[in-house]
């Protein structure tokens, strides 16, 4: 068993900082509440190091403390990237050997979802972080469909791209929207292609990447990814079909 325990000034102290509004005015009622409220999580003694009003009615707090509880590394499950970063010419160099045709890329926000920004900084050529999107790499063809795309629309836009891969994203997340959109989204894959389907991928800022079997798609990715690593993984899971 590797436990850890959070750093705050000394090695081992337990201190951490958490953030949270409550809906009760400023003052001194406020802060004995956000106070309260800490201890409940299991932080003793708890500082209220900082609160503003931030509205009629609510209050933002800052409170910093000690708690005792343990990490055990042992017990963390993620998703660990199981496949090299390429650099984009080593990308196009592996598909145009691999495929000796463009790999196909179709892209948007399902459902009622307006948010493109996490999208089109996968998919537009400017990127994201400093690295170019897909449309930079010469091997790919990329189509976005853009933001409120349905089901059945993105479905028959990929077979008649004949589609290698799918990405959706899902920023609006109101009662487990994302996971039903995405689940509706694998569904329907399923039942018009079948074992022919494209490489289904979902990301957005509230996804967790160990859910890829939950919502019926290949690969999940969350909050921070780039475009290198899309299609890095998109190279790693193209070799992979085509050797099974």
């Amino acid at each position: 068993m590797t436990v850890v325990r959070p750093y705050g000034d000394t090695t081992g102290d337990g201190m951490v900082q958490v953030s949270f509004t409550l809906p009760v005015p400023a003052g001194p009622r406020a802060d004995g509440a956000a106070a309260q409220l800490a201890n409940k999580m299991g932080i003793d003694p708890a500082m209220v190091v900082h609160s503003h009003a931030i509205g009629e009615g609510f209050t933002f707090f800052v409170v910093y403390g000690s708690v005792r509880h343990l990490v055990d590394l042992d017990e963390v499950r993620v998703v660990e990237r199981e496949y090299p970063l390429l650099a984009p010419a080593e990308v196009n160099s592996v598909l145009r050997k691999t495929l000796r045709r463009k790999l196909v890329v179709v892209g948007g926000c399902i459902g009622t979802d307006a948010h493109t920004v996490g999208i089109d900084a996968i998919l537009n050529i400017k990127g994201f972080a400093g690295e170019k999107g897909l449309e930079y790499y010469r091997e790919l063809r990329v189509i976005n469909l853009g933001a409120q795309v349905g089901v059945p629309e993105l479905v028959k836009r990929a077979r008649a791209e004949k589609a290698d891969a799918v990405l959706v994203s899902q920023v609006v997340t109101q009662r487990d929207a994302h996971i039903l959109n995405t689940q509706e989204m694998s569904a329907a894959f399923r039942e018009a292609m079948g074992a022919h389907r494209p490489l289904l991928i979902a990301g957005g800022p509230r996804f967790d990447p160990l859910m890829a079997g939950e919502l019926g798609v290949d690969r999940v990715f969350g909050r921070g990814t780039t475009p290198g690593e899309v299609a890095s993984y998109l190279v790693h899971a193209i070799q992979e079909r085509r050797a099974a």
